[in-house]
């Protein structure tokens, strides 16, 4: 009896409830009702309440909505569209299959509209994104986007366009800094990275296949992946991957949290298509901060190494060695004379941690190396035999040195956009020349848009005045107005002239 009595119950509670919920319901169809436009053949409800269906937890474990729309609205105008053109002086003689880009398999051509083999004379245009990080007017992007251009050209979230002058370059990371002269512009502020936790949320903010200014959003869904897309020698590659939409057109575009700090700058996707299959990556924070700092201070990226060879340690690794596995990063090889060498470190020593930070893997150690300088003192944990020891590493630079190699500060060189080196004697021993001033690297500037030259030109004379190094070449063109002839030699010892035009 008393079951039935409790089954009587219930139902009636269940009777009750229903009644609630059909009153409820035909009020909420008599109030659309009230709100539909008439006399329009289309029924419009005036307003519809909005609901949070997901939340998540900040830092301090707060539950909070997830809402991405003040997110966006905070970020979208530190976001820009870049445009980079390839004239056709540039690049008539190289053909497009001889502009090698590691990117290409991922991203396709960026450049498209060549015309076909021997008539290239129309301008090929490239677009990307990046995001400017300070109201200098200062925007970083790929170097990809950026890289064979002769003129860049960012537009602003509210569409308006500048010229953008190349301040540096960084093909390791494959980051590069630009700069517009514009005022009351909003930026971005990085965060650290190593800060950032697989399942996060974060949103991709870029220019995707034209659709500029376009929000996608994902969680993080690994960090320090190395997919072998860069082949620099000195390539550093600890993407963090996410699962937010990412594109043709989103490289150097933003990568944020949901405070509207940027967490990286997305760089890849891994796709056979060529278009979003799910997997994106992004350049971390860590490292961008690192490369725009060194760009800034020294002209160049100050990279500190370890002089190792090394593989992330697995099981068949364990295996092949003869050894107990150990979480780490084995050392295959130890320079002469390096770093690692000059404090110790050994062949077959399994690398644990660097300054309290765990390196589990490969691109882990190197993204943590690369956040440092030549001449910077590292604590190395490594694992040998079995038994742990604690190394102090020296970092040296690429050349065998601990020094800082700064690269000339010149106004003009941004102009012409070239870097510059006086030549080494091996060089003006085989031409005879006591000095001379060869040029390194080219970005889009006065030489790569009026001239053909070629990155490896020995300046001998400019305008028919001998120049022998790097000082002579600012003195004869810092204030000069009007034509310039450059006179040199390449290498193979092919003599050329070059001329171009600076602005008054």
């Amino acid at each position: 009896m008393k079951s039935d009595t409790n089954t009587k119950g219930a139902w009636k509670v269940y009777l009750f409830s229903a009644v609630i919920a059909l009153a409820v319901s035909l009020g909420v169809i008599q109030l659309n009702k009230q709100n539909e436009k008439e006399n329009t053949g289309v029924t419009v409800v005036e307003s519809v309440p909005g609901a949070h269906a997901l939340y998540t937890k900040d830092n301090e474990g707060n539950i909070k909505p997830l809402d991405f729309t003040d997110t966006s609205e905070k970020v979208l105008d530190a976001v820009v569209h870049i445009k980079s053109t390839q004239t056709g002086s540039s690049y008539q003689n190289q053909g497009a299959r001889e502009l090698p880009d590691p990117f290409k398999e991922f991203f396709g051509d960026m450049f498209k509209g060549q015309s076909p083999e021997g008539t290239r004379s129309q301008p090929r245009v490239g677009t990307g994104s990046g995001v400017i990080i300070n109201d200098k007017g200062y925007i970083v992007t790929n170097n990809h986007v950026i890289d064979n251009a002769d003129e860049v050209e960012v537009t602003l979230y509210n569409n308006q366009s500048y010229k953008a002058t190349v301040i540096g370059t960084d093909p390791t990371t494959d980051l590069a800094l630009l700069q517009i002269k514009a005022d009351n512009l909003k930026t971005m502020s990085l965060v650290n990275s190593d800060d950032v936790e697989v399942g996060e949320w974060v949103l991709a903010v870029g220019n995707p296949l034209g659709l500029n200014s376009t929000v996608t959003a994902g969680i993080v869904s690994a960090k320090a992946r190395n997919i072998h897309i860069n082949a620099d020698k000195f390539a550093v590659e600890s993407f963090i991957q996410t699962d937010a939409a990412i594109n043709p057109g989103n490289s150097g575009g933003a990568l944020v949290n949901l405070d509207g700090n940027l967490v990286g700058i997305n760089t890849a996707i891994a796709s056979t298509t060529g278009t979003y299959t799910g997997y994106g990556f992004a350049v971390p924070s860590n490292i961008v901060t690192k490369v725009v700092e060194d760009l800034l201070k020294y002209g160049n990226v100050q990279r500190g190494m370890l002089g190792v060879t090394i593989r992330t340690m697995d099981s068949n690794l364990a295996k092949e060695k003869d050894v107990d596995f150990t979480k780490g990063v084995w050392v295959e090889q130890v320079g002469e004379d390096s770093g690692a060498d000059l404090a110790g470190i050994e062949s077959g020593d399994i690398i644990i941690s660097v300054n309290g930070k765990e390196t589990a893997t490969s691109p882990r150690l190197q993204e943590i190396i690369a956040g440092k300088r030549p001449g910077d003192k590292v604590t190395i944990v490594v694992n040998r035999n079995g038994k742990e020891k604690e190394l102090e590493v020296e970092l040296h630079n690429s050349q065998g040195g601990t020094n800082i190699i700064k690269k000339e500060d010149k106004e003009v060189f941004n102009l012409l956009g070239a870097d510059f080196e006086n030549v080494n004697k091996e060089i003006g021993k085989k031409f005879g020349l006591d000095g001379a001033v060869q040029v390194t690297k080219l970005y889009p500037g006065k030489i790569k848009k009026e001239t053909q030259m070629r990155e490896g030109f020995i300046i001998t004379h400019i305008d028919g005045k001998r120049v022998k190094d790097i000082d002579d070449v600012a003195s004869a063109l810092e204030g000069k107005k009007g034509g310039v002839m450059l006179e040199g030699i390449y290498e193979d010892g092919s003599k050329y002239y070059y001329a171009f035009g600076l602005d008054s």
